[in-house]
């Protein structure tokens, strides 16, 4: 069983700093893809960042490129989303997930992930 759980999510001042992490289990994730995701309410879930566990490639989208990193730690089998200058519009439930992808810009879909975490909430203040 599949298994990917939150944490490190809560409220930061903008221009803050905050990191969230992700905790796999239940698979070997050689040839797949971890990735972040936010869902802001009345909005769409939406791509935000992922990385391939062989390798480490990242991709990001355009809205957080420069200030986001993600990171992988494969012997906690965890992964990081380090967040910097926070936007009151990066306000959202940020979730995990993870699929097997080859072409890591095609991880971007969220038709791409199976299985997905519960989710932690990031409240960026004005």
């Amino acid at each position: 069983q599949v298994q990917l759980v939150e944490s490190g999510g809560g409220l930061v001042q903008t221009g803050g700093s905050l990191r969230i992490s992700c905790e796999a289990s239940g698979r070997t994730f050689g040839g797949y893809t971890l990735g972040w995701f936010r869902q802001a309410p009345g909005k769409d879930r939406e791509f935000t960042a992922a990385i391939r566990w062989n390798g480490g490639s990242t991709s990001y989208a355009d809205s957080v490129k420069g200030r986001f990193t993600i990171s992988l730690d494969k012997a906690k089998a965890t992964v990081y989303l380090q967040m910097s200058s926070l936007k009151p519009e990066d306000t959202a439930v940020y979730y995990c997930a993870t699929g097997y992808g080859i072409i890591l810009s095609s991880m971007q879909s969220i038709n791409q992930y199976d299985y997905w975490g519960q989710g932690t909430q990031v409240t960026v203040s004005s």
